[in-house]
């Protein structure tokens, strides 16, 4: 399997997480998947517990409001709520945190079709409350963390996307 590829910067008192992910998928196939924001159960490792506690979201679109439950930290369960802030389908959405455990989080997740195929790739810009001890916890737990999702949700869609097409070529 290819290496993931997934970084975080530190700037300006934020860190700046990205990842890109070539797939082997229609730009129609993967809108679909990705629109739906009930897939997020599906690309959270289960260990964290993710729950919509909203109720079905249906198909996203902008202004829509999403809370859930998550684990954040082992025995730690937050409440989150985002927004999607923008949507251009077979393009890019943005959802931020309305209200949660981080001081700011923004997430852009854009899809570009390249000569590799669709590439998807995702931007998050976060901010840790609670200064010096925020950064702390970051170096500890939380960029570790962060990766490790992030890690997750390349194996798997690396899975459902990449896997599935090269069995499909086989047969």
């Amino acid at each position: 399997m290819k290496e993931v590829n997934v970084n975080i910067k530190h700037h300006s008192g934020i860190y700046t997480l990205e990842s890109r992910q070539n797939l082997n998928a229609e730009i129609d196939e993967a809108w679909e998947f990705f629109s739906d924001p009930s897939r997020l159960a599906d690309i959270t490792p289960s260990h964290m517990g993710f729950k919509i506690t909203s109720g079905d979201p249906g198909k996203m679109y902008r202004g829509q409001i999403i809370s859930y439950r998550i684990g954040i930290l082992p025995l730690v369960k937050s409440n989150w709520v985002t927004e999607i802030t923008a949507v251009v389908p077979q393009s890019y959405f943005i959802d931020e945190q309305r209200s949660g455990p981080y001081s700011i989080w923004h997430h852009e997740h854009h899809f570009t079709i390249t000569e590799e195929g669709l590439e998807i790739y995702d931007k998050v810009s976060y901010k840790i409350p609670f200064g010096f001890l925020g950064r702390l916890m970051h170096q500890l737990f939380i960029k570790r963390k962060l990766l490790s999702i992030f890690g997750y949700r390349y194996r798997l869609l690396d899975e459902v996307f990449n896997k599935r097409s090269q069995k499909s070529k086989i047969s």
